[in-house]
């Protein structure tokens, strides 16, 4: 088999790819409009996940924690999600979603944020902010296990199942982006305003892209409303883009709710947009106009020109989130290159049975390795010590100092992008994402090749 899928085999990580799942569940909730989330765990958890977030985003927005210290670490730190809940509420008279997240340590001295959840309806809420509406949702999202994209689709299924509720038929689409920027929920709006489909997008993080204003700075909140996660229950159908970043979410509100659910694939490249707008005329009965057509054929246009002349045979090495990185490869493929490494930052068992992967296994005809639970020194092992040899690498910014060593060009794609500006703002999804993710591609291949010297005169004549 020449497309190999193995687990990394070293016992510690060294340089990891993921984050934790708690960051996946904070992501998420900052989506949802009057939502802050409080993360029940040491301050760290939330000060550097939100640092993250904001360096990637280039925004401001509210996200809190309940500080636990050493004698909660000790005696249980219940109290504290109290006080925080008190506090929060308290200091910002318009929330009304408050997400109570645990974290490694709370999950290991074994806090019932369930039984304060139910303390807190039962006593101040119902005592202090008497005819206030406050929702207190528990996610559990233990450090230990998962991964950021884990606690991603723990997330936005707990979100769902909480507010779900069945009534009269909306004849809405539910769309589940996953871990995408704002620039990628324009890009899908705009594909499905050329739809004519009326659809509830979770979670709405368009607005993320924020304005400044005459009347001051802008802190960025999220458009996902209460009544968007209500009305899930009474849609038409879901499509979720992402396998394992909404994926639990779509398949509870079809088993819940018996609503026709569609999952990927995700839409990045000629193909899988192909696939997505099939997808949604599918489960609307929505034609595709003419205007999706011509842009269609821009972006085969403007990939023609960048193919067979500077892409065909170039290896590249991939890592990122699943489905955003497995995606990847079969654009990559598409364009004649060469994916050689593909590093998915997780241990998730369900890789082996996803189609895509065993595609892949099927009908690549190169040698090229998948690697699960991977971390950075897969990709550098193999530059440094294994003669991996590559022209290209695609991934997010915590990889950047391989490239750097090495001296290998690397394309920015994914979650955190913090070293470069305003990529938050393009999309990589749809036709329009397909002709920027290749011209991304090929101007730092153009780059490289004058930094190089190496027929840098083809440049002059293509």
């Amino acid at each position: 088999m020449l497309c190999e899928l193995k687990e990394r085999e070293r016992a510690g990580i060294i340089n990891p790819i993921f984050t934790c799942q708690p960051c996946g569940a904070q992501f998420a909730s900052i989506g949802i409009k009057d939502c802050i989330g409080i993360v029940h765990g040491g301050q760290g958890c939330v000060m550097f996940v939100r640092l993250l977030i904001s360096q990637h985003l280039k925004e401001s927005f509210e996200i809190a924690s309940s500080s636990v210290h050493e004698s909660g670490a000790v005696f249980g730190a219940c109290g504290r999600v109290e006080e925080a809940v008190d506090v929060l509420l308290m200091r910002y008279p318009d929330v009304k979603v408050v997400p109570i997240i645990s974290t490694c340590l709370t999950e290991v001295i074994g806090d019932d944020i369930e039984g304060v959840a139910r303390k807190l309806n039962e006593g101040l809420l119902a005592e202090k902010y008497p005819g206030r509406e406050v929702h207190l949702i528990p996610i559990h999202t233990p450090s230990f296990v998962g991964s950021m994209i884990s606690g991603y689709d723990i997330a936005v299924r707990d979100f769902v199942k909480y507010f779900a509720k069945k009534t009269e038929p909306n004849g809405k689409l539910n769309l589940i982006t996953g871990w995408v920027n704002p620039g990628d929920v324009t890009a899908l709006k705009h594909l499905l305003r050329e739809m004519d489909i009326d659809a509830t997008v979770l979670f709405e993080i368009e607005s993320f892209d924020s304005p400044v204003m005459p009347d001051g700075n802008h802190v960025s909140h999220g458009s996902t409303t209460i009544e968007d996660l209500t009305g899930t229950a009474n849609a038409q159908a879901t499509l979720a883009l992402n396998r394992y970043e909404g994926g639990k979410a779509a398949e509870y509100l079809a088993t819940e709710f018996d609503i026709p659910t569609l999952v990927g694939p995700t839409p990045i490249g000629i193909r899988n947009t192909d696939a997505f707008l099939k997808n949604l005329k599918t489960l609307t009965g929505k034609p595709i106009p003419q205007s999706l057509v011509r842009e269609r054929g821009q972006a085969l246009d403007a990939l023609t020109d960048l193919t067979h002349m500077f892409f065909a045979d170039k290896r590249v090495a991939i890592y990122g989130a699943p489905d955003l990185a497995i995606s990847l490869a079969e654009f990559c493929l598409d364009l004649e290159m060469k994916p050689k490494l593909l590093l998915l930052g997780d241990d998730n068992s369900g890789y082996q049975h996803d189609p895509r992967i065993k595609a892949l296994q099927q009908n690549v005809g190169h040698e090229m390795e998948i690697v699960t639970n991977a971390d950075f020194w897969e990709l550098e092992d193999r530059i440094k010590n294994k003669g991996l040899e590559l022209d290209l690498i695609l991934g997010h910014s915590k990889g950047r100092f391989i490239s750097i060593d090495y001296n290998i060009p690397m394309v920015r794609v994914g979650f955190p992008t913090y070293d470069r500006a305003g990529l938050h703002r393009h999309p990589v999804v749809g036709y329009a994402g397909a002709t920027w993710l290749a011209e991304q591609m090929a101007n730092t291949l153009f780059a490289d090749m004058e930094h190089k010297h190496n027929k840098e005169w083809i440049l002059n004549v293509w």
